[in-house]
């Protein structure tokens, strides 16, 4: 088989999908890459030789070298990029979020209905262990059905990963309850087996606004501006965004349109990073304690009682592959898309969840900037929910 060849758009914070899905003579190889940024140009030539490097992407899209394309850049650019991308005729990976209004989301869609040309979408969350246990138990109908999900996002390294660049700005992510909870909100619909039809959410900027230490407009984001063990407590952060507008702190409550309750919290100012699932059915309820190797899921079913530590069952999070991103599920989602890009079919991820997810992140963050008034989420076109729900074929 020889390795299906790809252009790569933008080659920051998520190149590691890039060097992930850089496997010459295992199925797929990096051939040309695009980035403005001089340094990620040289990085990119270290971590692929023999790439060829472009300022623009033009050169990526239309080159007759390059198979299937990685869209890898600012959320804000997503929409028009993968568009340009369908319509060149070449299978397109979008890395979260599909983009950060509903409208960009649905003409992406409808692009890709109307060029047929594939579509797919880096949800890398589907794939995580722990996320896929979860999955098996509520499908194995351990709990019963599925009647309400809590999640609580702890984000410990949020001031270096989210307050120091584009991310903290709401020009280029819409906001956070949207950039960061695309993936939790798809996982909850995916778990849930619906998607969101209301939403209700709180928020504020209550630790990193208030913080002076910014970089001043222009100057690089610092060398020192991630580290493991530092940066404690939030406020010793220096040098954040210059501007900073989204929230660190946010709580949002969903109907879905099953019927299935859900909240989801996120906050970025805490001692420890993972994620907190509670699902409850009508027959007991699961949850994950810790989100990786030596994390388990545990499932309360048999019994009433009072406060018990022990479960009814208790199943270990699977060992992912070392050193791989999100906890192990980047191998499998790049294997995925490279097998969709080769052969079509149907996919774990969905282009439809996706749309719902920003649709979900985007009336939820005009809730919390109105007072938490109530958001109705709109509906995708029919049209294309058939159409992708048959493995995007006419």
């Amino acid at each position: 088989m020889t390795d299906l060849r790809l252009g790569v758009l933008g080659y920051g914070l998520r190149g590691s999908l890039a060097r992930t899905a850089h496997r010459p003579g295992a199925g797929s190889r990096v051939t040309a890459l695009a980035d403005h940024d001089a340094r990620a140009r040289a990085e990119a030539a270290t971590a692929f030789p023999g790439v060829r490097l472009h300022t623009g992407h033009h050169e990526i899209v239309e080159a007759p070298d390059v198979d299937a394309v990685l869209v890898l850049t600012p959320d804000h650019t997503h929409a028009d990029l993968a568009r340009e991308v369908l319509k060149a005729g070449k299978p397109v990976f979008v890395e979260k979020p599909l983009a950060t209004d509903i409208e960009s989301c649905d003409a992406i869609l409808r692009t890709a209905y109307e060029t047929g040309t594939r579509l797919y979408i880096g949800h890398n969350m589907r794939h995580m262990p722990v996320v896929r246990l979860m999955r098996d138990i509520v499908e194995r109908g351990e709990i019963g059905t599925v009647k309400t999900i809590w999640v609580r996002h702890f984000v410990g390294y949020g001031g270096d990963w989210y307050f120091k660049d584009w991310h903290a700005e709401q020009r280029y992510t819409n906001g956070l309850l949207l950039q960061k909870a695309a993936h939790d909100i798809d996982v909850v619909h995916w778990l849930a087996g619906g998607y969101a039809e209301q939403v209700q959410a709180l928020g504020d900027l209550m630790v990193y606004g208030a913080n002076p230490h910014r970089r001043v407009p222009g100057e690089p984001k610092h060398d020192d501006w991630y580290t493991k063990d530092g940066h404690w407590p939030p406020n010793t952060q220096r040098g954040l965004n210059p501007v900073i507008d989204v929230e660190d702190v946010s709580l949002v409550n969903l109907r879905l349109d099953n019927g299935v309750l859900a909240a989801y919290q996120q906050c970025h100012f805490t001692p420890d990073y993972w994620r907190n699932y509670t699902v409850i059915g009508d027959a007991g309820r699961l949850e994950n304690f810790g989100d990786g190797p030596g994390g388990a899921v545990r499932v309360w079913n048999s019994r009433r009682s009072g406060y018990r530590a022990e479960p009814d069952a208790e199943y270990p999070v699977p060992a992912a592959e070392d050193n791989a991103g999100h906890g192990g599920a980047d191998p499998l989602l790049v294997d995925e898309f490279v097998r969709f890009a080769r052969e079509g079919g149907r996919t774990d991820t969905s282009p439809v969840a996706a749309r719902m997810s920003v649709a979900a992140g985007v009336r939820a963050t005009e809730s919390l900037r109105t007072g938490g008034t109530p958001r109705a989420v709109p509906p995708l076109d029919p049209e294309l929910v058939a159409y992708f729900a048959r493995g995007q074929t006419r």
